[in-house]
């Protein structure tokens, strides 16, 4: 197994907890999301999970497509924190923390650290997907709270 982190800052107009509500709305963020084509509701694995979504990407090996569906767990929605654990198989996991912060008269930071867990023989190209997808979603946030 092999584990990366990376982490992004969001600054736009809104409050505290509209950017809660955004940061927290799965299917609403896959919209915004380069790789994923399809999102939906699935039953929660555990009650200590607030809701779960089932996301379908699509990925490219060289010249050979397919589609891979994650577990996308919402598992803390506090005042200005949202916790959201992704989980795939082979063993991959994708924990994203994101922390609020009011930054002056309806502006906002959103902070985001991504922390990545998979098997040494994907990593390298699952990181770098998924690097990719967090840094493309985070400027259409960005361009969604600035609009």
């Amino acid at each position: 197994m092999r584990t990366g982190t990376f982490d992004y800052t969001i600054n736009g107009r809104g409050t505290v907890a509209s950017a809660v509500d955004l940061m927290a709305d799965v299917p609403r963020l896959v919209t915004m999301h380069p790789l994923a084509v399809r999102a939906e509701a699935v039953p929660p694995p555990s009650p200590e999970v607030l809701r779960s979504t089932a996301v379908t990407s699509r990925l490219k090996f060289g010249p050979v497509g397919m589609h891979i569906t994650y577990r996308a767990d919402l598992v803390v929605r506090g005042e200005d924190e949202v916790l959201t654990v992704a989980h795939q198989q082979p063993r991959t996991t994708l924990t994203s923390h994101v922390r609020v912060a009011e930054v002056g008269d309806d502006r906002v930071r959103i902070k985001v650290v991504v922390t990545f867990e998979c098997p040494a023989l994907l990593f390298s190209y699952a990181f770098g997907k998924a690097r990719f997808a967090h840094m493309h979603m985070a400027t259409q946030i960005s361009s969604h709270l600035n609009r």
